[in-house]
């Protein structure tokens, strides 16, 4: 009889992380199936995105200090299952925006959990004593391409549904609901990391994160984090609108291919971001930065000429930026922390990174004074801003190898 050590620690929690993950983003690329078939307006569907961020933030910001009180096991079962009463909310709410709204922020709730709390246990899972061979950037690797394969295949898998299955507005939020039950059987098998105590001061002493005001915290991955859910945002939710015009009927299977082609992209650079920080000589967020730059650039061109070929570039480039990008900054987050405080600064950390998901939104209610164009010009400048900061921060001080 083969035991049950014979699996590593790590891969009984990762699945949790994979289908809160999943949970999240197979929404997205069924954007247009709601403005088609449903009847929602361009900003409602792009709010739809928005109350997923309204969800996420309390979720980063609340679970990981819950965490770090109650264990890391009870808030990943909490997430998951209410993963599964945001997928019963989509699945039934077609026709009614109250619960689309309610839906999509609890899976923000969700996903807040995976990134945060979910992210801090496979980090410790990933080192002694439950992981003894990891290597040393493989505690941000792993839960980071979890969360991209969750957020790709999620979304990959949605938007086939949609546009080829049956009961296109409820099968794909079935598949979440299904696979969502069958992790919690590993889920239970996984060991706990966080010590069992009682905890004597206020809860709400926990949310403090001294070390947000850390220098490095500041100046270098402050202006760098909005950019890694920035450039997906652009890319499989921005892009897909600027060439709606050239697809006729294959609108959402076109979405549905820049998400996967973005975090695809990301999920195969990741694993080479140790490598890429070795050739920098330690300046890997300055690498993603500077690629996120050529993405840009690209989406200025592809508003400018809107081709469905230069958008699908666009989001390779993109998808590389966003691959890059979140991985350096988890490496540098784990760098700073301490065990007492690597889930709220995680939280915060990835609170950051999803400002720049609300790019769509902020962009669909600019567009009536501004075109798309302009729009990206001027985010193109506000990128190169960043890169100099960035830049200048981390030669300051060489980052981990």
């Amino acid at each position: 009889m083969t035991s049950r050590r014979t699996v590593p620690p790590w891969q009984l929690a990762a699945p949790a992380l994979f289908v809160m993950a999943w949970g999240g983003n197979h929404f997205t690329p069924l954007l247009h199936m709601y403005e088609s078939l449903g009847h929602y307006s361009a900003v409602m569907a792009d709010l739809f995105l928005g109350f997923y961020v309204v969800g996420l933030i309390p979720g980063l910001l609340l679970a990981g200090a819950l965490s770090d009180r109650y264990g890391r096991k009870p808030l990943s079962v909490a997430g998951v299952l209410i993963g599964i009463a945001a997928s019963i909310l989509l699945g039934l709410g077609f026709t009614s925006g109250i619960m689309l709204s309610l839906g999509r922020l609890l899976a923000g709730l969700s996903v807040g959990v995976a990134m945060s709390v979910g992210t801090a246990w496979l980090k410790e899972l990933s080192g002694p004593p439950f992981d003894r061979r990891a290597g040393r950037t493989a505690g941000a690797r792993r839960p980071a391409l979890t969360l991209t394969l969750g957020f790709g295949l999620g979304a990959g898998v949605a938007g086939g549904l949609a546009q080829w299955g049956p009961l296109p507005t409820l099968t794909p939020y079935l598949v979440h609901i299904v696979l969502s039950l069958l992790v919690l059987p590993w889920l239970a098998r996984a060991p706990e990391t966080v010590p069992h105590h009682r905890a004597h001061r206020p809860f709400w002493q926990d949310l403090a994160v001294p070390l947000a005001g850390h220098r490095r915290f500041l100046r270098l991955i402050a202006p760098s984090a909005p950019w890694v859910f920035g450039a997906a945002g652009i890319a499989y939710a921005i892009m897909p609108k600027l060439v709606e015009d050239r697809l006729g009927d294959f609108n959402l299977a076109y979405a549905t291919l820049l998400t996967v082609v973005t975090l695809g992209t990301g999920a195969l650079v990741q694993p080479q971001v140790a490598r890429i920080n070795r050739v920098t000589g330690g300046q890997a967020l300055v690498a993603g930065m500077s690629v996120m730059l050529l993405g840009v650039l690209f989406s200025v061109i592809t508003a400018i000429v809107r081709s469905p070929v230069l958008a699908l570039l666009t989001a390779v480039v993109l998808g590389a930026a966003y691959g890059i990008s979140i991985v350096a900054g988890l490496v540098e987050i784990q760098r700073i922390s301490t065990p007492a405080n690597l889930a709220g600064l995680t939280g915060v950390y990835y609170s950051l990174t999803y400002i720049g998901f609300l790019l769509p939104v902020v962009f669909a209610w600019l567009n009536s004074v501004a075109d798309y164009t302009t729009l990206m010009s001027i985010l193109m400048v506000v990128c190169l801003l960043c890169l100099i900061l960035v830049t200048h921060e981390s030669r300051r001080g060489s980052a981990p190898r």
